[in-house]
């Protein structure tokens, strides 16, 4: 029977308020546990289960290539700081990441300092899930605003507010085996790549490159990869000057149709004049560049280990300007490290995380090896740095780095690059008209906007 005693109700919790009353760390750990990756020392992987003050938790979504690279860079620290406790795991990358990252931080048990695409600081920072990082704590560590590079750093802020430290640019790019490009004719007097910018141009240069694999001009993955199709996709649509798809965190949708299918149809050319293959998964794109079986590779700056692995002769440059009606744009996201929230002051421990993300920086070379462009401007204007090829030949890319939009849904490896990735593939198949597939995007953006952020 309802009880009709007459009685003030309180008001209805949020539902980050609920999810902090009803974790645990049993429950933190289970998920983790789930997503497996970590080091054996998991249980002293949160703030809460950590004693000792010398003890620093990371979290990372680092493997392959980068994670060895950073592992690099922590035994640059460890050798430095012998007093403290660096405890480092890896998690699962893309959503699981997050989705773990986010449960601790809720149930008071994050990791001193964590890893997070720039796309997703937004999102986590108005949730009130990151640490605001004050100019002062940041200078006594040298970290000052004149020494990153302007982009990723005006990135790393919300309202004014910055949350977290840019350690690089990772941009959609194009790779390009120099052998098959001077048999096509497209290498200048210095070895570079002629000028390929603009539809007919880019395409021309494709052409050129098949007659000489006899197979395909250019490779890009299509198959089961969403993320790469959405960078292909938003690198032109912000060429050509569409603005964010949607606003308001993602509340609203504001797609421009008419150039989501300019550049749909662009893309859709790229098959349909047959220099471009569409049915390649992202592993088979890459092996077309390296057997020889296309000339060009369109990809992130992150495959340089594997195409350097197969001893190819090589390079890159920024993916070319197909359109020039806005400045130059092409997809891109940085990673970041970031200091979650924790419970208290002494849990944060705010002078060791610093410190620890200064030696980062600091090892940022190593970093820019794996192929990202590094934020730390000591480094990147560096003679050593720009010694390094082909790493250093597309860094400008960097200046043209167009983020993920905004929304809870959107980021590395969302369910925003799925809706769009996903409509990119139909049209780049032939199976959807470039028009039905802008009209497809805005319909599927409408839906998911709709829906209550989970935060």
């Amino acid at each position: 029977m309802r009880d009709r005693t007459p009685h003030t109700s309180p008001p209805a919790p949020s539902r980050r308020r609920v999810l902090r009353g009803t974790l645990s760390l049993g429950a933190v750990a289970a998920s983790a546990a789930a997503l497996g990756g970590c080091d054996s020392t998991f249980a002293q992987g949160f703030t809460g289960g950590s004693p000792s003050p010398s003890r620093l938790n990371f979290w990372n979504p680092f493997t392959g290539g980068d994670g060895e690279r950073l592992l690099a860079m922590q035994a640059v620290y460890r050798a430095r700081h012998r007093a403290t406790d660096l405890k480092s795991a890896t998690f699962v990358w893309g959503n699981p990441y997050y989705t773990k990252l986010t449960l601790a931080t809720l149930g008071d048990r994050p990791p001193q300092v964590a890893v997070s695409h720039l796309s997703k600081v937004p999102t986590l920072a108005e949730a009130g899930l990151l640490t605001e990082l004050q100019p002062s704590d940041l200078a006594e560590h040298g970290l000052t605003e004149d020494k990153f590079d302007p982009r990723p750093w005006k990135k790393s802020q919300l309202g004014g507010k910055l949350y977290a430290v840019p350690l690089d640019t990772h941009p959609f790019v194009l790779y390009f085996r120099t052998d098959i490009a001077e048999k096509a004719g497209l290498l200048d007097g210095q070895g570079r790549l002629t000028d390929v910018d603009g539809p007919d141009k880019f395409i021309d240069a494709l052409r050129a490159a098949k007659e000489v694999t006899g197979q395909w001009g250019g490779s890009v993955a299509s198959v089961k990869d969403a993320s790469t199709q959405f960078r292909l996709f938003w690198s032109f649509y912000r060429q050509i000057g569409g603005g964010d798809l949607v606003a308001d965190q993602g509340k609203k949708v504001v797609i421009d149709v008419e150039a989501a299918a300019e550049a749909l149809a662009y893309i859709r050319r790229l098959t349909q004049e047959k220099v471009v293959p569409t049915t390649t998964d992202s592993p088979g794109a890459i092996t077309m560049l390296t057997t020889g079986k296309a000339g060009f590779l369109m990809d992130g700056v992150w495959q340089v280990l594997t195409v350097q692995g197969s001893k190819v002769k090589f390079d890159m440059r920024p993916l070319p300007r197909i359109f020039d009606d806005a400045p130059y744009a092409c997809a891109a996201d940085s990673h970041a490290l970031v200091l979650p929230k924790a419970p208290s002051d002494a849990a944060q421990r705010l002078d060791l995380s610093l410190g620890f993300i200064a030696s980062l920086l600091g090892s940022s070379k190593l970093w820019a090896e794996g192929g990202h462009i590094p934020a730390w401007l000591p480094t990147q204007q560096s003679s050593a740095y720009k010694a390094l090829e082909p790493q250093s030949h597309y860094a400008a890319a960097a200046d043209g780095a167009a983020y993920d939009p905004v929304a809870w849904y959107g980021g590395a490896g969302s369910s925003l690059q799925i809706i769009i990735g996903d409509a990119v593939t139909s049209v780049f198949t032939g199976a959807t008209s470039p028009t039905a597939g802008a009209a497809r995007m805005r319909r599927e953006l409408r839906e998911i906007a709709s829906r209550p952020s989970p935060l």
